[in-house]
């Protein structure tokens, strides 16, 4: 995810013993469900956090902002079950699962009202399915009293095209413009060339308005789906905020995993007292290249004198160490 790049660049070192051991038993934990299941689906997870303030407030979200929203409810539905799914052992991870809280009902509504960024669902609620019902038949009236003109042998004559087109959102023909006053209608557009007129004929104008009011009522509609939506999920924002942080927390934790499953890693046992490394490799040495080396200090002896020539890797020892 986007914050989980951002906080996986941001980690630093820690000198406290057990933040450190946390830490430590966060990503065994991890690579341990790797292993045995993948990792956890977080593809859908998108920064949320502004769009439910503003919902919070009163705003009416757009659609692309609502889809982000349902994208966290699954993905937190998902990783719920990942967690708990499989009897696999979650360890130190498991209030991290238990602490998801998905929404089934609102991420039902919001993927079943929005179909895709430009696109809302017929059966996002029944008054737009009735007024899109009404625009079906309104449009398909209008084109079969224009095919009659174009069909007319009358008519024919004095069009460019035998084709219904549109202009500003109304039916219209392509007529001559040495015929523009043989069809009696609106003149909507004129061609570059100055040689076709786009004609709305009177007898479509009726039509065409009716078409035109629904569109505005089917615009209204919507306006109130998704500000119906958006308030919903203002219900819901301490939910889906703390999900949004759970999911990003779970990102950074299972690509530690991932990284440290890739360099064959283990985890390391903390002590204060001695140091005691086994075929220790520089994590950013290719590891088929990298001579790994051991090393130990602080038990039998705590002073280690590291010697030989250029390019030996006394270096890249002390680096590997650190």
């Amino acid at each position: 995810t986007a914050e989980g790049k951002e906080q996986a660049a941001g980690i630093q070192p820690s000198s406290d013993p057990e933040e450190v051991r946390q830490l430590l038993q966060e990503t065994t934990d991890a690579c341990h469900m790797v292993e045995l299941k993948g990792t956890p689906a977080l593809r859908d997870v998108k920064e949320v956090k502004a769009s439910l303030e503003r919902a919070d407030r009163g705003g009416s979200l757009n659609t692309v902002e609502l889809l982000r929203i349902a994208g966290v409810l699954r993905s937190a539905r998902t990783v719920k079950a990942y967690g708990e799914g499989d009897g696999v052992e979650t360890g130190c991870l498991e209030h991290l699962f238990w602490s998801l809280t998905p929404n089934r009902y609102l991420e039902d509504r919001i993927f079943g009202a929005i179909i895709s960024e430009e696109e809302i669902s017929d059966s996002a609620s029944p008054a737009l399915s009735d007024i899109r019902r009404h625009m079906r038949v309104t449009g398909a009236r209008v084109r079969e009293s224009l095919q009659k003109i174009i069909s007319s042998p009358s008519y024919s004559k004095y069009l460019r095209e035998p084709i219904i087109t549109m202009r500003g959102d109304r039916y219209v023909v392509p007529v001559k413009s040495e015929f523009k006053n043989e069809i009696p209608g609106l003149v909507h557009d004129l061609s570059g060339s100055g040689s076709t007129f786009f004609i709305e004929p009177m007898g479509v104008v009726k039509a065409n308005n009716e078409l035109k009011e629904l569109q505005a009522r089917e615009e209204k509609e919507i306006e109130r789906i998704l500000a119906e939506l958006s308030a919903e999920c203002a219900q819901f924002k301490d939910d889906i905020t703390q999900d949004y942080d759970l999911l990003i927390l779970l990102d950074v934790i299972f690509a530690r995993a991932k990284l440290s499953l890739k360099l064959e890693c283990t985890e390391p046992r903390l002590s204060d007292k001695y140091l005691r490394l086994r075929k220790a490799r520089h994590p950013l040495l290719d590891k088929k290249k990298a001579v790994p080396n051991d090393l130990e200090l602080g038990d039998t002896f705590d002073t280690l004198m590291i010697t030989g020539p250029n390019t030996g890797g006394k270096t890249v020892t002390l680096k590997t160490l650190a």
